[in-house]
């Protein structure tokens, strides 16, 4: 009997091989699932707003729409301003490990005791224990003022970028009506 050509699937190693294609097909989908680089920052769509209402306005349409985009930006920003705190950085890594699978990588609704979880809640889960982990190890200043700008970049840009070429399922969602077609 022969088995050229074949590959077991039923060996120990077999499980990890698969264990890490499938993550790896994770990560694709997951990070799939934010918006394009090159959709953010389209230099056309930017402009003034026309009021307060009007920035208002594009800030939340663009948090809804760019938000995986901006948590990806804040925590850049993030982990450069721990490079020189080597604790925080470990601890910035362990959190991260968390992102990946509770926020970035999902790719079905959190549920905890049969309740699902909205992804609002876990951004805002995330953000506050990672925040709160760091604080711990002794960097405030370099957390608080690398927070700060990352917030500062994210207001900047969804105050200035309009939202006339976005469209949004929902509100909650921040989904294309094109993407579910």
């Amino acid at each position: 009997m022969t088995t050229y050509g074949t590959i077991p699937t039923s060996s120990g190693g077999g499980s990890n091989l698969e264990y890490l294609s499938r993550a790896k097909a994770r990560i694709k989908s997951g990070l799939g699932t934010r918006r394009s680089w090159k959709e953010m920052f389209n230099f056309r769509s930017v402009d003034l707003p026309h009021g307060v209402s009007d920035a208002f306005s594009r800030i939340k349409t663009n948090i809804g729409y760019f938000r995986m985009n901006y948590a990806i930006l804040v925590l850049v920003i993030l982990f450069l301003s721990l490079l020189w705190h080597p604790v925080s950085l470990i601890v910035f890594v362990v959190m991260m490990a968390a992102w990946l699978f509770l926020y970035f990588l999902r790719d079905e609704p959190l549920v905890i005791f049969h309740r699902t979880i909205d992804d609002g809640v876990v951004l805002v889960v995330l953000s506050v224990a990672t925040i709160g982990l760091l604080l711990l190890t002794g960097a405030t200043m370099n957390i608080l003022s690398s927070i700060l700008i990352g917030l500062a970049v994210v207001v900047i840009h969804a105050v200035f970028r309009n939202t006339n070429d976005l469209s949004l399922d929902d509100e909650a969602g921040g989904y294309l009506a094109s993407s579910s077609s």
